[in-house]
């Protein structure tokens, strides 16, 4: 649900994996966004309206995505396509990430891209930053991108590692992963990204935005 530039980006991105899929939008000229050579259906209609889905096959259907412009449509949506249609399989995009919150633990999966935005410049910003790319909340763990100060160029994985009390995953060097040996040299421009339980996130985080032992 949703043609905007988002909703027209999945809607080619699943359809050039091999899936069947179908596009709601109230507004018929939103179809235009779709790639030239898009073979799904289009549906001009309110995504939350039951007539339009069950014409875009919600029924039979294994995916929700919900990425209108308006928070309340998208999580009316994703409650009534989970609730009433039984699909498992739901996302709903919330621009308030107090409210998306709030539904998450509600059971509606959610995206909210002001965190991630901000999170993202910040991390390029700042010594320290962090991207986070996989959670696991009930394991206490993730897999994050931590910037680290110029001063651990030069530094070993297995250096890291011990300072940081976290596990290095893999290492991103001129556009490909390099999966690290524990004696693997960071480089410049190496995006690191490790596996960090959450108890030890403030303290590895602090440890890579500073000098190697020291506290600047």
């Amino acid at each position: 649900m949703g043609c905007g530039r988002t909703g027209a980006a999945l809607a080619g991105q699943f359809e050039s994996r091999g899936h069947s899929v179908a596009v709601i939008d109230r507004v018929g000229d939103a179809f235009r966004r779709l790639p030239a050579d898009f073979q799904g259906q289009r549906i001009t209609g309110i995504g939350f309206d039951r007539e339009t889905l069950v014409s875009a096959g919600v029924e039979d259907a294994y995916a929700f995505a919900a990425v209108s412009s308006g928070d309340n449509s998208n999580i009316l949506a994703a409650r009534v396509v989970r609730e009433t249609y039984g699909v498992e399989n739901v996302v709903a995009r919330i621009a308030d990430p107090g409210r998306a919150e709030v539904y998450r633990r509600l059971g509606i999966p959610t995206v909210a891209p002001v965190p991630w935005t901000s999170s993202q410049i910040l991390s390029r910003l700042l010594p320290g930053g962090a991207d986070e790319g996989f959670t696991d909340e009930t394991a206490g763990i993730a897999v994050r991108r931590l910037a680290l100060h110029d001063a651990w160029i030069g530094s070993t994985v297995a250096a890291l590692e011990k300072a940081t009390k976290a596990r290095v995953a893999y290492v991103v060097r001129f556009g490909s992963a390099v999966l690290p040996e524990p004696t693997t040299t960071v480089q410049v421009d190496d995006e690191l990204w490790f596996v960090i339980p959450d108890a030890v996130r403030a303290h590895a985080e602090r440890t890579v935005s500073r000098v190697p032992g020291g506290t600047a």
